[in-house]
């Protein structure tokens, strides 16, 4: 089978999930991932055939299905780096590597940092790179996830300590370090946007690491705050990744929990997604 034929009979099965547009990027994205050629060699020669064919049609399996194309690959990127994932981690987002960019910026001088519901591992990896003097730790209450999150710090080289914890309940009992800056992008979707949500995430990415109450949508928020006031130290700071719609609430509730210098970032999009506040 040629690569423009492969490509094409992908992209036509995925139509139904996805616009033509976005159906063939993910085949062609697809192809290259599972070819071992990149997207160029795949397009300049699209009459040649294509290696591992069988593979990309049990690939294709899965895509029509819904599956996300990085569980099937096995692989996403954050920040230049390739992440291992598996069902039962949330995929990593580009937003998120906004916050990582923002805590690196400000947190040259830390010395120990705590990434809380680390899921892949992958802010608690990219700043353990991104910070070879300081020393990360990392919480999350998925074993799966901590096996994930310790496969990716394994394979990129990055000391990061693991520990089972629960955001919610615990937390600080977890940790009898004390911190420079708690980084965190914890569940914060409204159960009322679940119908909403295109059925690859709903229907494919683990439900605890996106959802929460529509009549407590800031609970994780709140319990980490709170955390954070025996975790960190004199000064530390604690940085959100945020729901859109809840930036004054997120705002509003660290002032009440005893944060000041409470700052409000846009994405690149131009949407409040993330936040920082340091403990008085």
């Amino acid at each position: 089978m040629t690569r423009r034929e492969a490509i094409g009979r992908l992209a036509a099965r995925l139509v139904p999930l996805y616009d033509p547009r976005e159906a063939r990027s993910i085949a062609l994205a697809a192809a290259a991932g599972i070819s071992g050629l990149t997207t160029t060699a795949l397009l300049t020669d699209p009459g040649a055939e294509l290696p591992a064919a069988e593979r990309l049609e049990a690939a294709a399996e899965r895509l029509a299905a819904g599956e996300p194309l990085q569980y099937v690959l096995g692989e996403a990127g954050f920040c230049g780096r390739p992440f291992v994932v598996r069902p039962g981690v949330l995929i990593p987002r580009p937003e998120t590597e906004e916050l990582v960019a923002w805590v690196l910026r400000g947190e040259v001088r830390s010395r120990r940092l705590l990434d809380v519901g680390t899921g892949s591992g992958c802010i608690a990896v990219s700043l353990a790179l991104g910070l070879p003097g300081a020393e990360l730790f990392a919480a999350d209450l998925s074993d799966e996830a901590l096996a994930v999150a310790a496969e990716n710090a394994r394979r990129l080289g990055a000391r990061v300590t693991l520990r089972r914890a629960d955001a919610l309940h615990g937390l600080a009992d977890a940790f009898p370090e004390r911190f420079d800056a708690i980084v965190s992008n914890p569940p914060y979707v409204p159960e009322s946007d679940r119908a909403a949500m295109h059925p690859n995430v709903r229907d494919h990415e683990p439900g605890m690491a996106l959802f929460v109450p529509d009549d407590d949508r800031i609970l994780f928020y709140r319990a980490i705050a709170r955390a954070g006031r025996r975790l960190l130290l004199p000064g530390g700071r604690l940085y959100f990744e945020i729901y859109e719609h809840a930036a004054e609430e997120t705002a509003q509730m660290l002032r009440q929990e005893g944060y000041s210098a409470v700052e409000l970032r846009e994405d690149l999009n131009g949407k409040p997604r993330m936040i920082c506040s340091r403990l008085t």
